[in-house]
């Protein structure tokens, strides 16, 4: 197929961007191409936030053809978050065409090279960027999120997560190199002399199960990471966000068929109501590579069934904070209460658990007891959320009426200290929109127990007195080492507290946070610096992004020839 795009122009205008990449994750330090500011986009090709949301509206109620091989129906029915019926309806596929079809392509891919596959990856991505403002209306009415959350998360911050797997694909399989001259001296006699060429060779193909609360920014380290390394992907959208990781493909096959590849190397698996096709394909011999992000009990199944394929999951965690001092009372408040009200406590990263020496903590502004100290986080959270179009921009909506149910359940586990109340979004009245629920637990009380040590996603959070701060420790290494973790928070003045606290993180892998008062909250985490998940505890096996995330999706297999 005649290429539009060439190797050497892609190379031109993306390899700079890939060495900033590689930097970075050098580095660590602050670096993203992906502007965060909606006014940055509107030139240079990019949609401006009008056009963007017309784009969006101009996809509601349509049939988005993406000319895949064997669909056999067409399927739908996402109704947004926010009470609209998005209308749009997808390809069905018939598994046992459109698999064989997805390695067609195979051989030209894996012979393009690293270089070639991560360009051709950037300029996906870019297209993607350029369409920001579509992309974020597409997460904002799949997920619930806030518009300016689905703006920077769904956008920005998932395209950095995206390349950031590229860059990481590429240093992997650069590490060896093409070839290689051999020469053994043999003494007297004359040496053995060998020439070696090593290639990269993908597994198969890769299928990304896509979740429901962040379809792109869970979704694109797997997709790029498999893409980029020479393997196809089929992507399985949750039923209840297919838009955005629909759209996703549709760039993708479009720059690949102007770069003169196969468009099949990327697919969409869209299922019909209650189909639950994603057992179905996590078994299929052709699938070698499966990325998941969800619950505990399917992520375990895929660990456990899904024998042919390397299996990367990020399941669920309970998320612990201790609090045993601080320096800057109002500030750890302020910061704990954005953490716990982002999104509606709808993220992996959300603190659950906010353990508090019964008798009390150290502050500035002198000794709080157990009560003080949670009735002054329930104030903080209410006066955050106390103007209702501020907690509209915050909280976004309830995801689904699980989430629902396990918050008005919640009040009926202790004493509450913050009671959940019921806020009107005048744009969308459709929206289900709840303030946090805070409650009261002792960590000694085998009943409470039973909360506590369980995920309760949504924005519930549970304040558990301890005997010490000691015993808050144990409890965080309990927790993480059972449960998993996928943030650790830390409030703390006494070196030593901070020193025990810091040994169990690295003892049980969790990635943790100390004293943040500002801007930066422990359910963030940036490209290109900070580790999502760590893979080292059951919340997760795998971590995004790091080499190990990218490493296991190819082989590198070796010709030799005598010189």
């Amino acid at each position: 197929m005649a290429a539009e795009l060439t190797a050497h122009e892609l190379i031109a205008k993306h390899r700079p961007t890939l060495d900033q990449a590689l930097e970075a994750i050098r580095t660590r330090a602050y670096w993203s191409p992906h502007p965060e500011h909606p006014k940055a986009y509107g030139e240079h090709g990019s949609l401006d936030a009008a056009a963007g949301k017309a784009a969006f509206d101009a996809l509601l109620g349509t049939r988005m053809d993406l000319g895949q091989p064997g669909t056999d129906d067409w399927v739908g029915g996402e109704v947004s978050p926010y009470g609209i019926e998005l209308g749009v309806t997808y390809p069905h596929a018939d598994i046992d065409v459109l698999l064989p079809a997805m390695k067609a392509g195979r051989r030209a891919w894996r012979n393009a090279g690293a270089e070639t596959r991560a360009v051709v990856c950037l300029e996906i991505l870019k297209r993607i960027s350029d369409r920001t403002h579509e992309f974020a209306h597409a997460v904002m009415h799949t997920s619930g999120q806030a518009f300016m959350m689905a703006f920077q998360a769904g956008g920005p911050h998932a395209q950095d997560r995206g390349l950031e797997a590229v860059a990481y694909a590429y240093v992997e399989q650069v590490r060896t190199p093409e070839t290689a001259e051999w020469t053994k001296p043999q003494g007297k006699r004359d040496p053995l002399a060998l020439t070696k060429q090593f290639t990269p060779v993908p597994r198969g193909i890769g299928l990304v199960i896509g979740c429901n609360t962040f379809p792109t920014w869970n979704g694109y380290p797997g997709l790029f990471a498999s893409l980029a390394t020479g393997n196809a992907v089929l992507v399985k959208p949750h039923p209840r966000a297919v838009l955005p990781l629909a759209l996703t493909v549709q760039v993708a096959r479009q720059v690949l068929t102007e770069a003169g590849f196969d468009p099949n190397l990327v697919t969409l698996a869209a299922e019909r109501p209650g189909e639950g096709i994603a057992k179905t394909l996590a078994t299929r011999p052709e699938i070698r590579i499966i990325d998941y992000t969800g619950s505990t009990s399917f992520g375990d199944w895929l660990e456990a069934n899904a024998r042919q394929a390397q299996v990367y999951t990020e399941k669920a965690g309970v998320n612990t904070v201790i609090v045993e001092s601080t320096d800057n009372y109002k500030g750890m408040l302020s910061n704990l209460a954005f953490s716990l009200s982002l999104y509606s406590g709808q993220m992996c990263t959300t603190p659950q658990n906010l353990l508090v020496p019964r008798d009390g903590i150290r502050t500035d502004e002198g000794p709080k007891t157990f009560d003080e100290v949670t009735a002054d986080m329930a104030r903080a959270v209410d006066g955050l959320l106390g103007d209702d179009a501020r907690a509209n921009a915050l909280l976004g909506a309830i995801v689904n009426p699980d989430v629902k149910a396990r918050l008005e359940a919640a009040a009926g586990l202790g004493e509450v200290a913050l009671a959940s109340r019921e806020i009107s979004n005048p744009e969308f009245p459709g929206a289900v929109v709840r303030t946090p629920v805070i409650v009261k637990l002792d960590g000694a009380k085998p009943d409470d127990e039973a909360a506590y040590m369980n995920e309760c996603f949504g924005p519930v959070s549970f304040a558990v007195a301890v005997d010490s701060a000691a015993d808050a420790v144990e409890l965080l290494r309990r927790t993480v080492r059972d449960k998993g973790a996928m943030t650790v928070g830390a409030y703390t003045t006494d070196q030593d507290v901070a020193q025990a606290i810091e040994e169990v993180c690295l003892e049980e892998a969790a990635q943790l946070s100390l004293n943040l008062i500002g801007g930066v909250y422990v359910n963030q985490t940036a490209a290109f610096s900070d580790f999502h998940g760590s893979g080292g505890n059951p919340a997760a096996n795998a971590a995004l992004t790091d080499g190990a995330f990218v490493a296991n999706r190819f082989r590198v297999v070796e010709v030799r020839r005598e010189a």
